[in-house]
C-alpha cells in the first residue's frame, strides 16, 4: 500500500514479517504538510507505527532537509532515529549528521516542555530547593570568609607594624567622615517622625509627656544603630564591592598575589579595621542626631522644652541602654566590611558582574545586620539588659 499520490514518499510492504516500511521520495519542505496526513494515517492502521517501526528501510530516499528530518523522526522515534542516523549504511554521512541533529534538537525540546508541563506545586519546591542550596553556599562561603578575616586580623595584632596606617586613614576618612552629614540628617527626619507619631498615640491616654522616653530609649537602643548600620551597608558596603570588583577585572588582585602579597592584608583588613572605628562613631552621631529630631518635635507640638526633655533624658534613661546600642556597632562593622569585600572579590568577567555583586553586597548586608539586631534584641530581653 502506497501513502501520497504524487510521490511515493511511504510504502507499507504487509508480505513480510513483520511489515516492511519504505521511506522513499523527496522528504522536503514542499511535502512537508503530505507527510505529516501519511504519518497520522500510518499510525491509526493495524499495528500502526509500532509496527512499523521495526523494519524501516531508507535506501530508496531521494531527497532530505531539515522539515523532512523532523517528519522522519517523529515518524521513527527518538531512539530508532538515532541508530539510523549513527548506523544506517543506506544514509550518506551528510544525512546522517542531519538526522542525528535533528533527533538531538527535538529530543531537548521534547524535555523541555515534559518540564514546562509540571505541576506548580512541583515547580514552587523545585525553585525553593534551588534558592535553599544557594542560600547554604552563601552562608558557607560567608563564614569561611570572616575566618580568613580574622585569622589575619589576629595575626596583624601580633604585628601591628605590619599595618597599613595610611590605608586605614584614608578608608576612615571616606567611611566615616563623609558619612557623618548624610547619617545625622536621616536620623534627625526619623527621630522627628517618631515623636511627632508618640505624642500623637500617647496624647490618647494623656500621656504625651513619655513621648521623651519612647524618643531616647528606641534611638539608644535600636534605631540609632540599626538606621546607621543600614545606611552603611548600602553605601559602603556598595563601595567596597565596587573598588575591589574593578580591581578583580583588571587583574590587580592577582598581580598583588604574584608579588607575594595577601590581598586579604592588603585590602580587606583596612576596610574592615576603619569600619571599627568609624560606625560606633557614626552610631553616637546617629543617637544624637535622633533624639535632637524628638525634642525639636516636643518643644515645638507638645510644649516641651529642651531643658525638660534633658531633664527627663537624665533622670529616667540610664546608661545601659545607651551601652546596648553601642555594643552592636562594631559587630555590625564586622559584617558590613566582610559581606562588601567578600562580594567584590567574587566579582569575574565584567561590568554586568560588578553590579550584580555590588546590588548582592547591599541586600546581603542589610539582611545579616537587621537579622543580627533581631537576635540581639531577644538575646538583651531575655538577659534583662
Amino acid at each position: 500500500m502506497v501513502f501520497g499520490a504524487d510521490s511515493e514518499l511511504l510504502l507499507w510492504d504487509a508480505s513480510e514479517n513483520p511489515p516492511r516500511l519504505n521511506v522513499r521520495g523527496n522528504w522536503t519542505l514542499e511535502n512537508y504538510a503530505a507527510l505529516g496526513e501519511q504519518i497520522a494515517l500510518l499510525r491509526h492502521r493495524s499495528g500502526g507505527l509500532a509496527a512499523a517501526r521495526r523494519n524501516v528501510d531508507l535506501g530508496e530516499l531521494a531527497g532530505l532537509d531539515t522539515a523532512g528530518a523532523a517528519r522522519l523522526y517523529e515518524l521513527l522515534g527518538a531512539e530508532l532515529a538515532g541508530e539510523l542516523a549513527a548506523s544506517d549504511a543506506a544514509l550518506s554521512r551528510e544525512r546522517r549528521a542531519l538526522l542525528l541533529m535533528v533527533a538531538n534538537a527535538m529530543g531537548a525540546a521534547g524535555k523541555v516542555s515534559q518540564r514546562r508541563q509540571r505541576g506548580a506545586f512541583i515547580e514552587i519546591f523545585g525553585h525553593a530547593g534551588v534558592a535553599l542550596e544557594i542560600f547554604r553556599q552563601q552562608i558557607l562561603a560567608l563564614l569561611g570568609f570572616m575566618g580568613f578575616t580574622l585569622d589575619a586580623l589576629a595575626r596583624g595584632l601580633l604585628h601591628p607594624e605590619r599595618w597599613r596606617l595610611t590605608s586605614i586613614v584614608a578608608q576612615i576618612h571616606e567611611t566615616g567622615l563623609n558619612a557623618v552629614p548624610i547619617i545625622g540628617l536621616l536620623n534627625f527626619m526619623v527621630g522627628a517622625v517618631i515623636a511627632f507619631l508618640g505624642a500623637t498615640v500617647l496624647a490618647n491616654f494623656g500621656a504625651s509627656i513619655y513621648t521623651v522616653n519612647l524618643v531616647t530609649f528606641a534611638f539608644l537602643r535600636e534605631l540609632g544603630v540599626l538606621l546607621t548600620a543600614i545606611l552603611m551597608a548600602g553605601r559602603t558596603a556598595s563601595t567596597f564591592t565596587a573598588q575591589l570588583g574593578s580591581m578583580k577585572i583588571n587583574e590587580e588582585i592577582d598581580a598583588t598575589r604574584v608579588l607575594g602579597l595577601n590581598p586579604v592584608n592588603l585590602l580587606v583588613l583596612p576596610r574592615v579595621l576603619a569600619l571599627f572605628v568609624s560606625l560606633p562613631i557614626l552610631t553616637f552621631v546617629g543617637m544624637i542626631s535622633g533624639i535632637l529630631g524628638g525634642a525639636l518635635v516636643c518643644a515645638l507640638q507638645l510644649d516641651i522644652s529642651l531643658a525638660m526633655f534633658l531633664t527627663i533624658f537624665h533622670d529616667q534613661i540610664e546608661l545601659r541602654h545607651f551601652l546596648v546600642g553601642m555594643s552592636k556597632a562594631p559587630v555590625f562593622a564586622f559584617v558590613i566590611g566582610v559581606v562588601g569585600c567578600l562580594e567584590g572579590l567574587k566579582v569575574s568577567g565584567s561590568a554586568l558582574s560588578v553590579g550584580q555583586h555590588t546590588t548582592a553586597s547591599v541586600v546581603h548586608s542589610i539582611f545579616v545586620v537587621i537579622f543580627l539586631d533581631a537576635v540581639a534584641a531577644l538575646f538583651f530581653m531575655e538577659m534583662g539588659w
